[in-house]
């Protein structure tokens, strides 16, 4: 279970503060941030932000001075809580939310488990999670996430973007995925190959990675369900060095 810093939540028109609500399941979008340092440092902010009002504008969440009111819910509420936790904040057209929570980290043997199923709407950061919330829920964070799997191809997995690694390249699935910030800020460093990835071509990966806001750069150590085992970490190491210059 995820352990809860802060939780709260505004109206939308008037940034009134009213009970907290998570609001999985809504018409929405949100976007999770590390958040490191006292003060606090949330980690790619400015990416986070615009990505964010690009997604609100397709989902018809709309308000004069839209940004300004996100910026400073933001810095109400990134008050220091401890030195690595993960920022959240997610709207519908009704309300704010924002959370903070400690950031759950992913050990050495880290594992993912196959889930068939398509995120809804997968381009952007939108709210219809419910489905994944619950899978994950039964699961220990600093061991185990869901890679999405759908018609027989990986597209991501319940928390971050994937990347697969053969002989020297890096691939990550090139449709049906939402291409993060953090990948995002990676593949402005290392050419990263949109490809789709299939299941029965799996073994021929020497690593597996997630990458991601919360999961930071993480090494999968195997995939029981394809007898898949990590058989290097060359370039995690490489990606790896790459992130922690953010933090």
């Amino acid at each position: 279970m995820a352990t809860f810093l802060l939780k709260k939540s505004y109206q939308l028109n008037n940034l009134k503060e009213v009970p907290f609500k998570d609001l999985w399941g809504s018409r929405g979008v949100f976007t999770t941030m590390r958040m490191v340092g006292k003060p606090p440092k949330l980690i790619l902010l400015r990416s986070h932000l615009e990505n964010l009002i690009k997604s609100l504008k397709n989902y018809g969440i709309r308000k004069k001075n839209l940004k300004n009111d996100i910026i400073n819910l933001i810095k109400k509420n990134t008050l220091y809580k401890g030195p690595d936790n993960l920022f959240r904040i997610a709207l519908n057209k009704k309300l704010i939310s924002v959370s903070i929570r400690k950031r759950p980290i992913p050990k050495n043997n880290f594992n993912l488990l196959l889930f068939k199923y398509k995120r809804i709407d997968p381009n952007y950061k939108n709210l219809y999670y419910k489905k994944i919330i619950s899978k994950l829920s039964k699961l220990d964070p600093t061991k185990f996430d869901i890679a999405l799997v759908s018609n027989n191809k990986i597209l991501e997995t319940g928390t971050s973007n994937l990347v697969f690694v053969k002989n020297g390249k890096i691939y990550s699935p090139k449709k049906n995925c939402y291409f993060g910030n953090t990948i995002k800020h990676i593949n402005k460093k290392l050419k990263i190959i949109g490809k789709d990835i299939s299941i029965n071509e799996i073994d021929d990966f020497e690593e597996i990675l997630l990458i991601g806001s919360g999961k930071g750069i993480t090494s999968v150590s195997k995939i029981d369900e394809v007898n898949w085992k990590r058989k290097k970490t060359v370039c995690y190491r490489k990606l790896n060095k790459i992130y922690n210059s953010l933090i």
